[in-house]
């Protein structure tokens, strides 16, 4: 290592070997031709300054020389940055924006100037460049460098949609080679700053997965995809690259990316995309006039729009520049009305619902063409709105947008009609616009209803009018489906002729939506099912039998109601105990098909207690009612015995599991002492009884206890509570509390604050208290309720 010569400039000894003189004169030969750069840039700058004061001051090349340098002195800063502020008072531009702004946000003025001059040095040397990579090198080196940037893409989109890179620095040349096209579809970072007008601002490029250029050498660096914009079209795309994460840039920074993004719209704007090998791409959009002629060899109505901008070069509209004789107007207008006017004059619903001119935005900004089924078209004329359904086409070509309609006709809807009737088969089809009220008929369905073909057609509305009235019900689903649901339905009446003829019929239909998703149009057929004698023999078979059905279950019901209601009557009459109010409450369902198994009991014991109880069968039918008088009945006998709650509940676990049919039931059971005010009581799986005590309502403790039937054997706790005068306690099934959508907590929460208001008789309350249940489940209902008095 000793004897290698040393390459450095500084070190005398290095200098003297041919190496190391060497070295240093290509380093100086380098700091020179980037100085001459530099001062080229400025000079053009300087010499453009110039130019501004000649203008301005109607003098001569010398004396605004003289004039610029003067002005530089009073001013205090140096010739570069004097002539950059002339151009940004001159030019009123994008780049005037963002230095202005970067000068009013930045603390200190120098940094500001600075950044105006790398902007405009970076626009001058675009200006200057021969080519896009040109514009690149220029960018990174004057503008983005600055910013920490490391290297710069500048991607050229093409009418496909595809992307090619029109030019790159500081990527390798074989990491540009790799990239030199994106075909259309691929997700790119590039492709990505196209979904958005601000562009993507990406922290770091591995944190999204995006394949792009240098991904493997810029991974953990930050990213930014800006669309290159000029006159409301995306002509590219500036890509630029950071070696490190890219934190949330202040505004300043942002505005002078997009300052740099319009500078390479107007670049690629100006110069042609050349292959790789130097050969030009060929020209494959064509101009106005052969556009317009494209246009005149469609059968389809098609219009020519060229882009109409504002004084600031931003989209505001189209012109409607051409229209072809195949032109069809939604509002019957003729050619001339039309041509020559601005898109949104002509048509100005098409910035509303149906979206048509944002559609047209992105077309004309991106390139990627647009196609549509049956999207509506809005004319106004004067103020009144003309619709039309129509399948769009928009595409771009050059600077222009080519739009084609086509629009439905009668000859079209007609041509619908014949093939949707031969596909679903039918022999009379019908057609429903709900927008106009126009209704089409063939003449099958019109010998079908005994009309004539000049007569009026029935409106699926006014159906049920025409049918039978015991078909009003499957009429009524049938248009609920088709009209309010949008689905395909289909349903049978019986159709009443004029003639008193009477068919029956059976109708399918299915809603046709347009692009925004509203019915537009309802279709399909009536078919004549009377002359299949087997189709009706089979029918009337069918209701013979259901009829017969209907008939057993129904009697079977009835019996069974009639067992319930004999051994528990809704109401029956009060029970004689001293010191002791006592008053029970049955509601039966609602529903006779759901007939339960509730039963409630209150009787004096030989031994004058009291026995209090409430039970519930799972299930519904006679099963369940014969199933609850055996529990009813048992628990009676067995309490003869003068057993407390706890062992009758046990012994009435053993009746229910031993039951045929595995029966199983909640039940509380309760002895009231008369003398000593005192209750023990007992549950198995049921809800606790409640005691209302003043103003005030609350269940008694959770005992533990299974529910009857679950095992074989089974223990019951008991509980005793000590009740005072004028004390309430009600025992109830579930049928008086529960509800589909909320909790039995919540039910049982609204039951207690009904509870609490006491009225005068024990009566009124257990009344009161199933005027205001609020369960919804339609089920039986008992309570049991004592006051001591």
């Amino acid at each position: 290592m000793d004897d290698q010569p040393s390459v450095h400039g500084n070190d005398r000894d290095g200098q003297s070997s041919p190496v190391g003189r060497l070295a240093a004169t290509v380093e100086r030969l380098r700091r020179e031709v980037r100085a001459a750069q530099a001062e080229a840039d400025g000079r053009a700058l300087i010499e453009l300054a110039k130019g501004i004061l000649v203008e301005r001051l109607g003098c001569g090349p010398a004396q605004a020389s003289r004039q610029l340098a003067e002005l530089t002195a009073q001013a205090g800063v140096t010739p570069l940055e004097f002539a950059v502020e002339v151009i940004n008072q001159a030019s009123r531009d994008r780049v005037s924006e963002v230095t202005s702004a970067f000068l009013a946000a930045t603390a200190d003025p120098p940094d500001g100037h600075s950044s105006a001059v790398r902007l405009r040095t970076a626009e001058s040397g675009a200006l200057a460049a021969q080519d896009t990579q040109a514009v690149a090198d220029s960018l990174l080196e004057h503008a983005l460098t600055p910013l920490g940037a490391e290297a710069v893409a500048i991607w050229a989109l093409g009418a496909d949609g595809s992307l090619a890179l029109a030019g790159s620095a500081g990527f390798s040349t074989a990491e540009a080679g790799r990239w030199r096209h994106v075909p259309p579809g691929v997700t790119t970072v590039a492709r990505r700053g196209l979904a958005e007008r601000t562009g993507q601002w990406i922290r770091s490029l591995s944190e999204t997965g995006l394949p792009s250029i240098g991904q493997h050498h810029h991974s953990d660096g930050g990213r930014v995809a800006v669309p290159a914009e000029t006159g409301g079209r995306i002509h590219g795309v500036l890509e630029i690259a950071w070696a490190a994460p890219l934190e949330h840039p202040p505004p300043p920074i942002v505005r002078q990316v997009e300052a740099l993004a319009e500078l390479c719209a107007h670049t690629l704007e100006t110069y042609a995309l050349h292959h790789p090998d130097g050969v030009p791409l060929p020209r494959v959009l064509p101009d106005v006039s052969e556009l317009m002629e494209l246009a005149d060899g469609l059968h389809d109505p098609a219009l020519v729009l060229v882009p109409h901008l504002d004084s600031g070069g931003h989209l505001v509209d189209f012109r409607i520049h051409h229209v072809n004789s195949r032109f069809l107007d939604p509002a019957g207008r003729p050619r001339g009305v039309v041509s020559g006017a601005l898109l949104l004059e002509a048509y100005p619903m098409a910035a509303g619902h149906s979206e048509l001119f944002e559609r047209m935005e992105r077309v004309y900004a991106t390139g990627e063409p647009f196609r549509a089924h049956r999207m509506r078209l809005t004319a106004l004329v004067g103020d009144v709105p003309l619709a039309a359904v129509a399948d769009i086409n928009i595409s771009r070509h050059g600077g222009s947008v080519l739009l084609i309609w086509r629009i439905e006709d009668e000859t079209a809807r007609l041509a619908s009609l014949l093939q949707h009737a031969q596909r679903l088969g039918r022999i009379g089809g019908f057609e429903e616009n709900l927008l106009t009220g126009e209704i089409t008929w063939n003449g099958q369905l019109y010998h079908l209803y005994g009309k004539q073909v000049s007569d009026a057609a029935v409106p699926l509305e006014e159906l049920p009018t025409h049918a039978h009235p015991d078909d009003a019900v499957a009429i009524g689903r049938f248009l609920r489906t088709l009209l309010h649901q949008r689905r395909p339905a289909s349903t049978a009446f019986r159709l009443q002729r004029p003639d008193g003829v009477t068919r029956h019929i059976r109708v399918v239909a299915e809603p046709v939506l347009d692009s925004a998703g509203q019915l537009y149009v309802v279709r399909g057929a009536y078919q004549d099912i009377s002359a299949h004698h087997w189709t009706e023999v089979a029918l009337a078979a069918t209701r013979d039998q259901l009829a017969h059905s209907e008939q057993q279950a129904s009697e079977r019901n009835r019996l069974t109601l009639q067992l319930q209601h004999a051994i528990m009557p809704p109401t029956r009459a009060p029970l004689e105990v001293p010191g002791l109010d006592v008053a029970v409450r049955y509601r039966p369902a609602e529903t006779q098909h759901l007939v339960g198994g509730d039963w409630y009991d209150a009787v004096v014991l030989p031994s004058r207690l009291v026995l209090l109880c409430v039970g519930d069968v799972a299930g519904h039918g006679i099963e369940a009612a014969t199933s609850m008088v055996v529990l009813r009945n048992a628990l009676r006998g067995l309490a003869v015995t003068g057993a407390g709650p706890g062992q009758l509940l046990s012994w009435l676990n053993m009746v229910a599991h031993h039951l045929t049919g595995a029966v199983t039931a909640t039940a509380v059971c309760g002895l009231y002492d008369p003398e000593s005010h005192t209750l023990r009581w007992a549950r198995a799986g049921h809800l606790p009884p409640v005691l209302v005590r003043g103003s005030d309502a609350a269940p008694l403790p959770l005992v533990k206890g299974l529910l009857l039937g679950a095992v074989p054997e089974a223990m019951y706790e008991e509980h005793e509570v000590q009740l005072a005068v004028d004390d309430t306690l009600l025992m109830y099934t579930d049928g008086l509390i529960e509800r589909r959508d909320r909790s039995v907590e919540e039910s049982l929460a609204q039951f207690l604050t009904i509870a609490r208001a006491v009225p005068p008789t024990l009566d009124q309350q257990l009344d009161r208290l199933l005027t205001h249940s609020r369960s919804d489940t339609d089920d039986d209902t008992c309570i049991v309720g004592i006051r001591v008095a």
